[in-house]
């Protein structure tokens, strides 16, 4: 009877022990299952499309263009930027610092005459110093011929600042007309492929009316900046013109007192 006692007594202690093993495991893993349902999935970052660069992006819409329209505009923005790029080049080595020349030329004509004057002239670069010896050569037959001197090779120096102007102004003219004429065949185009498909479908005419956009900014584009650089040219060029006329001005005046002087 005692051993019957002992034994339950053993089987009780071994049942309450491992229902606390049982209970301590599931405590140490919940907390784990915790952390797996706490912790939020990977999140996938999407990756995004590299931008092409501006010169391949220039070249994709330089083709879907059409190579003749497009080919045509380019050569009046290359013709006009070469000449514009040359104008520039000839009006800045063409100005000088005038208020030097005049007093170099006065200070030669009261030490050494007309023909010391006419040295700084030849020495210095420039449409100012250029007109300054033509008045110069033509002092010996009086202040009246000089100056008509003056006047007629001022008027020959304006027209060496201004060569080739026209040229650029007629790049700007042509360039939105040969787009405006790309739009105008591009929507020919839409247009025959409506007339040969016997509907109108977006995808029939979307096409020819792109083309035709392209060509008409790309036009426009051009006149732009070929314009931006006519102004600055012109804008300079009224620069020099006035500067030589004020140049010319104080020449005669210069002349005249070195006349009484004598």
């Amino acid at each position: 009877m005692k051993n019957l006692f002992a034994y339950l007594a053993v089987l009780g202690i071994l049942s309450f022990g491992s229902s606390h093993i049982a209970i301590a495991q599931e405590e140490i893993e919940d907390p784990a299952e915790q952390i797996e349902q706490v912790t939020p999935p990977p999140v996938e970052i999407e990756e995004e499309e590299e931008a092409q660069p501006l010169h391949q992006e220039i070249k994709r819409i330089f083709i879907e263009g059409g190579a003749g329209f497009m080919g045509v505009v380019l050569l009046a923005l290359i013709f006009g930027l070469a000449i514009a790029i040359e104008r520039i080049l000839y009006l800045n080595f063409a100005t000088t610092n005038t208020e030097k020349l005049l007093l170099d030329v006065e200070e030669a004509l009261e030490n050494g005459g007309i023909e010391a004057a006419k040295e700084v002239c030849r020495d210095t670069r420039g449409p100012v110093a250029s007109i300054f010896y033509q008045g110069l050569s033509k002092f010996e037959e009086g202040i009246d011929v000089v100056e008509k001197q003056v006047v007629a090779y001022g008027g020959v120096q304006t027209g060496l600042l201004e060569k080739n102007m026209t040229w650029i102004s007629l790049f700007i003219s042509i360039a939105p007309m040969l787009g405006f004429m790309g739009t105008v065949i591009g929507m020919i185009a839409a247009f025959d492929s409506i007339e040969a498909a016997g509907d109108i479908s977006p995808s029939l005419v979307a096409g020819g009316i792109k083309v035709a956009l392209i060509t008409t900014v790309s036009g426009l584009v051009v006149a732009i900046i070929l314009q931006v650089f006519y102004n600055y040219i012109a804008s300079k060029i009224d620069s020099l013109v006035n500067t030589m006329e004020d140049a010319s001005i104080s020449l005669i005046d210069m002349l005249v007192k070195h006349n009484l002087k004598k």
